[in-house]
């Protein structure tokens, strides 16, 4: 009985609107979430780098202030000096014409207000000073003091102050004396005696800590956030922002902040960025309004479309471009099945047919290409050994003429040997050792027509002789780099194979006269070049066996030589 038929059109439109939304929906959903995600990302990324900036333009700065210190420290000459204790007029003088020059020009290199005081233990040399305010900011007269290390001893902070004399070189970064009130710092380094391991002093570079954080600016992460610089202890060095308060801990009250810090390498301190998350998330609003709008636009374009071409959009569709796509790979045993009697079916009925005949017609097309193949290496094999021959005989025939007999017949039972290898029960592929000793048999001729003037050398790795290759490949460039390389009295001739990533790599070497590029390109043109006959049979021979990938290259130079290069497929001896 005839099946009924029933539109592929019309039972499509029966599933298609109510799918039509959930994929718009779910495609809006991701795409929301990922815009707010990759803003948010991309947000804390410009912002860290933005803190990044900042601690490098601090380390800068400090690596300034403690140069101060270190001109002082690796100073041998004012070691010398301080080490000495010398009375009245000698110390005045070495005050005067070498300390405090050496000290004024230490502070003056610095680009900031700073104030340097040096703490000796030398009390024969006389303290320079000035009288400060101590209302006022010591910076406010930059310059240098040289004073008597017994003044600290009651200090605090000298009593607890840690400075290890291996941990970088001393350096302490510290707010001691006066430095909070006017909002100062101090780079604190101790004066070693290198020769005699002996403790000198200390000396104290002040610098405003405003000048060392300038680059702290809280309208560098934009507006509404806070910037705090925290030193070891976790006090709080500078704030700057919209503050809530004037301390780390009431910015990070509640969850309506985010914070990024960077550390500052070498003292121990921390940038902290408090970031308001509405900063984050400003644009998520109009990311939403975006979404909905597009995601309303697609359901209606799709569902208006969907009416339109629902006919060409279904599963049986995409299985019948699967199997064409099958059919291309050269895949041909695909075949389609439809369950309903609708266009479809007829389409699949069609397509099923066309494999069967295209199958049948590539099996008959194999067979004769294979066939074809065979005779197109018979015959190329075929036209390589009279040529051969023809050179061996007249040989043979002057040797005869000059009754060498010992040679002809060395020559004769070379021939026997060659043609024994070459023949090869008829098959067109050799072992790679009979393939070697072939070359040798011809080799072994040849040396008795050149007797000294030809002298050949082996590299061959022992691993490649249990694989097989094309016969007759390495005879005629050794026949001929003898009969268009030879120039002069002699030749020497270098015969190699290797294993390379899965290939036999063949190269026959020569210091011959070399040949021009223009010659190397006719060699390998097949529209009647007359040059070249036995390299091109040997390369048509290798891509006729294994494919274009493999065969013969050559390079060569004029007056130095020629390389030959063969390329065949490491396959075992079967």
């Amino acid at each position: 009985m005839k099946r009924s038929f029933i539109p592929f059109g019309y039972k499509l439109m029966l599933t298609y609107f109510l799918f039509v939304l959930i994929p718009v929906i779910i495609v809006g959903s991701f795409s929301y979430q990922s815009s707010i995600n990759s803003a948010r990302e991309q947000t804390r990324q410009n912002l860290q780098g933005t803190l990044s900036q900042i601690r490098d333009n601090i380390m800068y700065k400090m690596k300034e202030a403690e140069r101060v210190s270190e001109q002082l420290y690796f100073d041998e000459q004012l070691q010398s000096f301080l080490r000495n204790y010398e009375d009245g007029w000698d110390s005045l003088e070495t005050t005067k014409k070498y300390l405090m020059p050496m000290f004024s020009n230490a502070i003056n290199v610095f680009s900031q207000p700073a104030l340097l005081k040096v703490y000796i233990n030398n009390t024969s040399i006389p303290e320079v000073y000035s009288d400060q305010d101590p209302n006022r900011n010591p910076l406010k007269v930059p310059g240098y003091e040289i004073l008597y290390l017994k003044r600290l001893e009651e200090q605090e902070w000298f009593k607890t102050l840690e400075l290890p004399a291996e941990n970088d070189k001393g350096i302490s970064w510290l707010q001691v004396e006066n430095d909070k009130t006017f909002s100062n710092i101090s780079v604190i380094r101790r004066l070693m005696d290198f020769d005699r391991q002996k403790y000198l002093g200390i000396t104290r570079t002040v610098i405003g800590l405003e000048d060392l954080l300038e680059s702290v600016d809280y309208l560098k992460i934009g507006e509404k956030s806070s910037l705090f610089v925290l030193n070891k202890s976790g006090s709080t060095l500078k704030a700057s922002g919209m503050l809530n308060g004037d301390s780390l801990e009431t910015e990070t009250s509640g969850n309506t902040n985010l914070r990024i810090e960077e550390s500052v390498h070498g003292v121990d301190w921390k940038i902290v960025a408090m970031v308001p998350n509405s900063l984050l998330e400003k644009d998520a609003k109009n990311v939403l309004r975006i979404t909905i709008l597009l995601g309303a636009a697609s359901i209606i374009i799709v569902l208006v479309i969907g009416l339109l071409v629902s006919n060409y959009y279904s599963k049986r569709v995409r299985k019948i471009v699967y199997s064409l796509h099958a059919f291309k790979e050269g895949d041909f045993q695909k075949r389609i099945r439809f369950k309903w009697n609708d266009e479809f079916a007829q389409i699949a009925d069609a397509f099923n047919k066309m494999g069967d005949n295209v199958e049948e017609l590539i099996k008959e097309v194999y067979l004769a290409n294979i066939q074809k193949k065979e005779a197109e290496l018979e015959s190329l094999q075929a036209q390589i050994n009279p040529h051969f021959l023809y050179n061996t005989l007249s040989s043979i025939s002057r040797l005869a003429k000059f009754g060498e007999i010992d040679k002809l017949h060395e020559m004769v039972l070379g021939l026997a040997k060659f043609y024994r290898l070459t023949l090869n029960k008829g098959r067109m592929l050799i072992s790679v050792q009979k393939e070697l000793e072939q070359a040798g048999a011809y080799i072994a001729i040849q040396n008795i027509k050149f007797r000294n003037r030809l002298q050949v050398w082996y590299d061959i790795q022992i691993e490649v002789l249990g694989y097989e290759t094309v016969k007759l490949i390495l005879q005629p460039f050794v026949e001929n780099a003898l009969e268009h390389a030879l120039f002069g009295k002699s030749i020497n001739i270098k015969v190699t194979a290797h294993l390379d990533q899965g290939m036999i790599i063949f190269r026959i070497i020569d210091d011959g006269i070399g040949m021009r590029q223009e010659t190397i390109d006719q060699i390998f043109v097949q529209n009647g070049v007359n040059i070249g006959y036995g390299i091109r049979n040997v390369d048509e021979r290798i891509k006729l066996q294994y494919g274009n990938r493999y065969g013969v290259e050559i390079y060569s130079r004029l007056g130095i030589g020629t390389c030959v290069t063969i390329r065949v497929p490491a396959e075992k001896n079967k």
